[in-house]
């Protein structure tokens, strides 16, 4: 695991607690940025999971 998985997934988790949050205030803004929040960490989750994808392919073709 890499850091922007880690990273990624911290953002994720973050963003769903900010969206609930707001539900229970009322506040779409602050749902909105908790929505917000979830893409960009799935975003950088993704990111992370091709350098991931990229590294296990080099060293893959190293052992070859």
């Amino acid at each position: 695991m890499n850091k922007n998985q880690v990273k990624g997934e911290a953002k994720d988790i973050a963003g769903k607690i900010q969206e609930e949050a707001g539900k229970l205030v009322g506040s779409k803004e602050q749902q909105a940025k908790g929505l917000k929040k979830q893409v960009e960490g799935k975003i950088q989750k993704g990111a992370g999971n091709l350098e991931e994808a990229a590294t296990d392919m080099e060293e893959a073709v190293k052992k070859e």
